[in-house]
């Protein structure tokens, strides 16, 4: 006989009952699609369906003029086994899919060009991506920043959002990759203005509920702490559950609001690295994906080695911290975005994938791993394959596990029966 009667358990049950509701509806965790390791930038109004090889041509270019890629790899820190075979692959990324997430800019990257001009522009771009998607030339995830709520700029942006999304949906099925990115959000206010805005986009154009879900720019402080000492920011993905895609960190807009010196705005300042944690802590367990900002030193004229060794400092500091995206500027970025990249998902997958197989074969080891560290040595090993700095069949051998296995120990709750 246990302690507990059926009326004991039962009132368990009630009082638990909504935090039950609440752990199944706003933190459902990753939900296990790839999430590309950069968003490029670029002003809207200069993309064609050729500029992601465009990109890559001229990111080997200048790899090469500087020595080639596996000269990169040491001059980023790596042994040269390990430079030579991530300078294989890298080259590999680059002639094959050189720009993993585009982001065609209506913001600050384009300025204020009056109505008319924007106006055209914003069709011209949504017929582009749609001739780009045709086509097949077109990154895998691609979209628009258009300018932001604050009053000066709020109906510019809605009427840029409407014209791309709407010429799009015209032109046929909307890319399956497309993001839209909200910039400079101060309030919980302006992302449920932002839910009602593609909520009627949805019912306008037949699409289904849900189907266009954006991105947030945390670029000043007071989304990181409101006027009434909250954190507005950790409230965002509970006012709006399941729209909101991922948080990317603005470098220079946040750091230049807190009063920080252009020489010394970075996304390693404390500042950047307080606001980051903020993040991560707000959208823990959400499913909401985390991008960090850019660098704008730029591997150009005689700084480009420099130019590479900070900025794959930078990228690797970011992927030690957990964030796994960040921002490029500039094609001659691309070498040392890929090459730090692979270089941190190669040096880790022997170790991690040891830990796998015996925590797959129940094999004692040094380590005993629990089922959440499990989970991240799956996810750590499937975010370098997708990316393409691993090959499944060096899973296979390392680990012991296929692709689909893998997937399911990264994100278990995608094998589980849902509760609705």
């Amino acid at each position: 006989m246990g302690s507990f009667s059926a009326s004991d358990l039962a009132h368990i049950e009630s009082q638990l009952a909504a935090t039950d509701q609440l752990l199944d509806r706003n933190y459902p965790g990753d939900d296990g699609s790839r999430q590309p390791i950069h968003t490029v930038y670029i002003p809207a109004d200069r993309f064609t369906p050729a500029l992601a090889a465009e990109w890559g041509a001229q990111a080997l270019a200048t790899a090469e003029a500087h020595g080639g890629l596996e000269k990169l790899g040491q001059l980023l820190g790596q042994e040269p086994h390990l430079a030579a075979a991530v300078a294989e692959r890298v080259a590999a990324k680059l002639s094959a899919e050189p720009i993993e997430d585009l982001r065609l800019d209506f913001e600050d990257g384009y300025g204020d060009r009056g109505d008319e001009a924007e106006d055209a522009d914003a069709v011209a771009a949504a017929k582009a991506v749609a001739a780009a998607v045709a086509a097949g030339t077109a990154p895998p995830f691609i979209g628009i920043r258009f300018k932001c709520f604050e009053a000066p700029t709020r109906a510019r942006g809605l009427k840029t959002l409407d014209l791309f999304v709407s010429t799009l949906a015209e032109s046929g099925e909307l890319p399956a990759g497309l993001v839209l990115t909200l910039p400079k959000v101060t309030t919980v206010a302006q992302v449920q203005a932002m839910d009602f805005a593609v909520s009627r986009l949805e019912e306008v154009h037949g699409l289904p509920a849900g189907r266009l879900r954006f991105e947030v720019q945390v670029e000043t402080p007071q989304l990181i702490i409101g006027a009434d000492g909250t954190s507005p920011v950790a409230q965002l993905p509970h006012v709006v559950p399941g729209r909101i895609s991922a948080l990317h960190y603005g470098t220079y807009d946040y750091s230049a609001s807190l009063g920080i010196s252009a020489e010394y705005q970075s996304m390693e300042h404390p500042v950047a690295d307080f606001a980051k944690e903020v993040m991560q802590l707000a959208v823990a367990g959400t499913g909401i994906r985390l991008s960090d900002g850019s660098t704008n030193i730029i591997p150009v004229g005689d700084a480009v080695e420099d130019a590479w060794k900070l900025h794959g400092r930078l990228v690797r500091r970011s992927l030690e911290n957990g964030y796994y995206q960040g921002w490029d500027l500039h094609a001659a970025q691309l070498p040392s975005r890929f090459s730090a990249s692979y270089a941190f998902y190669r040096e880790g997958l022997p170790a991690a994938a040891l830990r796998l197989r015996n925590y797959v074969e129940r094999t004692e080891g040094g380590v005993m791993d629990e089922p959440a560290t499990a989970r991240a040595l799956a996810g750590f090993v499937l975010r370098g394959v997708q990316c393409g700095a691993v090959g499944t069949d060096e899973v296979k051998a390392l680990a012991g596990v296929e692709l689909s296995q893998l997937t399911a120990l990264a994100h278990p709750r995608l094998a589980q029966p849902t509760s609705h």
